[in-house]
């Protein structure tokens, strides 16, 4: 009995040495993790990258980089070429208000210069008025002496009437003179073409002689202020048609 057990069991251990040999390696179904490992968050978990990916990474962030930097820099050289166009448009603007305010401020003078010039020119324009009509007396008056009465053989042995008019018409002269100085003339248009600007005519008479529209009689003599008529002649006007 005690033969028959032990070659039994040595067959037993003869086979479970050939199994052995021809057994496969074990291998496990899925990873095997430890209770902590399994037991860790999914997001604290470590990843690994390689090289090739972290560069790829960087380029593309430097280029949004450089990209955001252009698009910044375009940015403000537009917002900088609005501000000068502004800029510019303030200073055609202030350009063209200050060559309007020098113009008028230009006119301003001129016309004040004008003005002046004019309130000088007839400043006497009353007093010349009111002197005209001594000044026409003294032409009345010698008017009035017929021109054979100045001849020394005609003069009926009045020399002292031959004096006073002679001091009566160089007085006259003086004062025309002096008027002259002034700006006051005095004008004769016997002879002349009617002019209604500087003539008034009084009557209108027709002559087979003369010219139609010409001036035949002076009634009463005119003036000038500086170039102005002052008072305009009183004249008879040929009239023929």
């Amino acid at each position: 009995m005690l033969r028959q057990s032990v070659s039994a069991t040595s067959r037993a251990l003869r086979s479970t040495a050939r199994l052995g040999t021809q057994r496969q390696p074990f291998r496990l179904a899925q990873p095997f993790q430890t209770p902590i490992a399994a037991a860790r968050p999914a997001a604290l978990r470590t990843r690994w990258y390689s090289s090739e990916t972290d560069a790829s990474k960087k380029d593309g962030e430097a280029g949004a980089a450089e990209e955001g930097k252009k698009e910044a820099e375009g940015e403000s050289l537009e917002a900088l070429k609005k501000q000068l166009e502004q800029k510019e448009a303030e200073v055609r603007d202030l350009k063209d208000r200050f060559l309007r305010s020098v113009a008028d401020f230009r006119n301003l003078q001129e016309r004040t210069q004008r003005e002046m010039k004019a309130a000088r020119d007839f400043a006497i324009q009353q007093f010349a008025k009111d002197l005209v009509e001594s000044v026409d007396n003294f032409d009345r008056a010698l008017s009035m002496v017929p021109p054979e009465k100045l001849k020394p053989e005609q003069a009926d042995g009045s020399q002292d009437f031959v004096n006073l008019y002679e001091g009566l018409k160089m007085t006259e002269s003086i004062l025309m003179q002096t008027l002259k100085k002034h700006g006051l003339e005095r004008f004769d248009p016997h002879g002349e073409v009617f002019n209604p600007n500087e003539h008034e005519a009084t009557f209108m008479t027709p002559m087979q002689d003369k010219e139609h529209n010409t001036v035949m009689h002076v009634q009463q003599k005119g003036f000038k202020l500086n170039g102005r008529i002052l008072r305009p002649a009183k004249v008879g006007v040929v009239k023929n048609r």
